[in-house]
């Protein structure tokens, strides 16, 4: 048992590469998961984003028909004093 021999050299290089094709499949694993929680975390904020853009908009929409109505009463007023 002096030393391993041709046979013994080419097993544990076979060994070692399978060992390496483990190894990365493991961390290709790990690297989808991270993955998937950071699409899903992304999905998450630009839902959040979108109920926000809607709640502005819904907002602006009530503020320019506060404006449009308020405008008309001044037109309407103007008007009615000319009149007069």
């Amino acid at each position: 048992m002096a030393g391993l021999g041709l046979e013994g050299v080419t097993l544990a290089i076979i060994i070692g590469v399978l060992a390496a094709i483990v190894y990365s499949l493991r961390i290709l694993v790990l690297l989808e998961r991270r993955i998937s929680r950071i699409d899903d975390n992304i999905l998450r904020i630009s839902h959040h984003i979108e109920k926000e853009e809607l709640r502005v908009e819904a907002e602006e929409k009530k503020i320019e028909a506060r404006l449009a109505t308020s405008r008309a009463r001044k037109t309407t007023k103007k008007t009615n004093k000319r009149r007069k």
